[in-house]
Formats: structure tokens, sequence, C-alpha cells
């Protein structure tokens, strides 16, 4: 009865945020004369700031209309080149003319409460200098129940899947959660001697050992233990949701949880923003709105997902500890030799410890050290990775020399003119020459072109 009560809150709390909206807007009219008293001011605050806090957010959009590319602004175009029903590939496409082609990037978000949306500012940094893609997870209860289920064994063959239809031709990003699957799934292609592994592989603040510094958030898995979350957060989608009769873990219930790990940051910011619209200070009160906006829209996770991430990632740290399986076979990351490493982390990172994501780099055996790069950015909190000036002016520019300098066409084009790229670029060993794929579906995977990419391997 849990999500029922969520929603009959949600009905019953309408009619109060209509009428605050309401008079908000009467308060701010300039020809109310209210408008201009302290007043009017103060009753137009209390009134926004009750109906943003009782509001459910909607899913946000990515917005990125355009980008600047050598001094040209370029228009961007969202495009679906993959889908499967709990995930769709978005390529941002840039309206390019001319120039050499550049390195493609997959941005795998994480599947833990927040759109794809909230890597806004990746995508933004990264589009002037790379082709990105980016998973776009879906709302577990927009799926219909006979979609089936999604659970941590599924994200890892999605992953496959997309490797597969960009033919090993990308550079992959790891944003915190997914860095255990990822990991998982190039570990197992690895294994199996698959042609379509990722150029690169770099993982930013994910939980690969949990063993290692951990968080409140780690402490909380192990002492509850999973029939603690199986009892007390797991839900059944209500009708008329489109995945009506699905298992999920709500993201209201997450949000809760996000808000209370800071709790008094949080209330300090809705008073800040009570302030600045009495002051009339426009925009510190515009940039509160943009980033709760994005932090309030949450959803839903199947719970098979949630629950078998939170037993075999957080509990029983079996990729660490050499015991996760995957379809009847064992992950191995030590079988990882072609596909250089880099992991990111943030000194002040209160999500993921120092070091669990570091633990990746340990675990590939197989790969010479050469080939594994590690940066940890001082004074960085778990946002900052992907997020804000930091991740701008430090992180990217560390991500975009790791991958140039194993990328084949960055590799070609040195070789032949002077690097034009603006930062500083180490050239590494040229790998073989391949035309740069299409993005397919897997299914459509030419087995000539695979025979060809494995004789170039």
């Amino acid at each position: 009865m849990l999500y029922q009560w969520y929603e009959a809150q949600q009905a019953a709390i309408r009619p109060a945020r209509i009428v605050a909206d309401s008079y908000r807007l009467a308060m701010n009219n300039p020809f109310n004369p209210l408008a201009h008293t302290a007043l009017g001011r103060r009753t137009a605050a209390a009134c926004e700031v009750f109906e943003r806090s009782t509001r459910r957010y909607e899913k946000p959009t990515f917005g990125l209309a355009e980008t600047l590319i050598e001094g040209e602004r370029v228009a961007v175009t969202e495009r679906v080149v993959w889908h499967r029903p709990f995930c769709d590939l978005i390529h941002f496409e840039r309206a390019r003319k001319g120039g050499p082609p550049q390195p493609r990037v997959l941005l795998v978000a994480p599947m833990s409460g927040h759109y794809a949306t909230l890597l806004r500012g990746t995508v933004e940094t990264l589009l002037p200098h790379h082709e990105v893609f980016i998973t776009d997870w879906k709302n577990a209860s927009d799926v219909p129940a006979h979609a089936g289920a999604f659970g941590l064994d599924a994200y890892i063959a999605y992953v496959r899947d997309m490797l597969h239809a960009f033919g090993g031709d990308v550079h992959v990003v790891a944003v915190c959660q997914p860095s255990v699957p990822v990991l998982a799934a190039v570990s197992l292609m690895e294994r199996a001697g698959d042609p379509n592994v990722p150029t690169t592989l770099a993982m930013m603040g994910g939980p690969v050992d949990t063993r290692v510094s951990p968080t409140v958030v780690n402490t909380l898995a192990e002492q509850r233990g999973i029939g603690w979350f199986q009892r007390n957060v797991i839900a059944q989608v209500p009708w008329p949701a489109r995945g009506a009769g699905r298992r999920v873990y709500p993201g209201f219930l997450q949000l809760s949880g996000f808000m209370t790990m800071n709790l008094d940051r949080h209330l300090t910011a809705h008073k800040d923003l009570f302030m600045h619209l009495v002051k009339g200070d426009g925009d510190s009160a515009a940039k509160h709105r943009t980033f709760y906006d994005e932090y309030l829209a949450v959803m839903d996770l199947t719970a098979e997902f949630f629950l078998e991430t939170v037993e075999r990632v957080f509990i029983d740290h079996a990729l660490a500890r050499g015991a996760l399986d995957h379809a009847g076979e064992r992950v191995d990351p030590g079988a990882i030799h072609r596909v250089p490493l880099m992991t990111v982390e943030g000194e002040k990172d209160d999500i993921t410890g120092l070091g669990q994501c570091r633990a990746a780099l340990t675990l590939a055996t197989g790969l010479d050290d050469e080939h594994k790069h590690h940066y940890t950015c001082p004074g960085v909190g778990h946002y900052g990775l992907f997020n804000g000036r930091r991740f701008r002016q430090d992180i990217a520019l560390r991500l975009m020399r790791f991958m140039r300098r194993y990328d084949r066409r960055s590799c070609e084009d040195r070789a032949t003119k002077k690097e034009t790229f603006a930062l500083s670029v180490v050239a590494g060993t040229s790998p073989a020459k391949r035309k740069p794929a299409p993005v397919r579906s897997v299914t459509a995977a030419a087995p000539q072109a695979s025979a060809r990419r494995k004789r170039a391997r």
C-alpha cells in the first residue's frame, strides 16, 4: 500500500498547491499594488517555496540545442539510435560540416534514481570534441509488466549489446553505479575474445569494492541486510500507470534518502530561496530552480535490479571477491588485456568512498600498468565528479586526454599533421586502422565485419 498512500497524498495536496501557485501569480503581477510591498513579496515567496516543495517533478529535458566547435555554433539534435524496453541510447547529433572524425563516447548514466539528464553538464562539456551517446534509462513505472524483469544480469546484457552496436569503436565512461555492470560486461567480452570491446573504459566514482573506505550508504546496506530492503522499500506500481503491477523501488523513497543525507543543506537552500525571492535576487533564485528541478526529478527502479545490486555489490562484494556470475559465467576483470582503464575519484566523495573505484585497476591483473590510469580530484564530492567547474576545468580535460591517447582517429591524424586539439596529448602506440563503424543493432551486425575486426586485432 506504500505507493497507494503516496498517490493519495499527492492527490490530497494538489488543490492547496494550485491555490498557492495562483496567489504567487497574483502577488507577482505588476498591476497589483500589493506586489510592490514587503507583504506581497513575502507572500509570493512563501507560495513559491510551498508549491515547489510539494510538487512532483517530471523528467527534465537535456535542452542542448547547439554546441560550439572551433568557434562555430553548431546545431545539436537528439536521436535515438538503439532501443530496448528499459533503455534508449541517445546520440547528440551535431550538424558538423567537414573536419576530421572525432572520438565517439558512450556515457553510461547511473540507474540510481535520477534521470540521465543529471549528466547534462557532462554531455555539454564533451560535445565540442566528441560524438556523444548516452544511456537514457526508463522509469520502471512506465514500462509495462509484460516487458518482463530487469535485473543486474539484464543490465550487463544491455551494455554488451550496446558495445556490439558500436562495433567496438567507442570510448565508454561509466558514471558511478554502472561502473560494476560495465566492468563486468567488458570482462566477459575480453574473456570471450570478443572483437567489439570498447577502445577505452573510464569509471568515475564507481562502487567497485565497497569494502574500501565504506560510507554511510555502504554500512547501511550491510547492517540492514537484504531482507530489510525487501520488506520496507519495495512497492507495487498502482493503476493507472503503464507499469501497473510491477514491483519497484519508488523514486519518492529514493529522494527521501537523498534529502536526509544532507538535510541541513537542503533546508538552508530553501530558506535562501525564500530570501532571494523577497529581495528580488532573480539570478540566485534561477540557479536554485535549475538545480532542484533536476535533483528532485526521480524515477522508479525495478525491484529485482535494486535488490540484486544491494546484495551483490554492497553486501556480498561479489565482483571484488571474484564471485560475480553472469548467466552462469564467472566475471573475471583479470581477463581485461586490450582495453585501457581509467578511474576517477573525488577526495570528498561521501557516497563512493575513496579507493572503491580505483580498486578496478587492481582487479585488472591482465592489463599492463602503462594502460592503467587514475586521478583523485582534490576537494570534490560525488556530484562534482561529473558536473560543475571542477569537472569542466580539470576532470573533463584528463578524460579527453586519456581517450585521445588511445583513439584510432587521433593517433592517425597526429601522424599526418600538426596536433590541433586544445589539450596536451601524449601519443600512444597506434592501434590497427579501422573505419568508424555505424551504430547498429547487435542483430544487424555483419559477421564478415566482425571477422575483419578480429583479424585486425
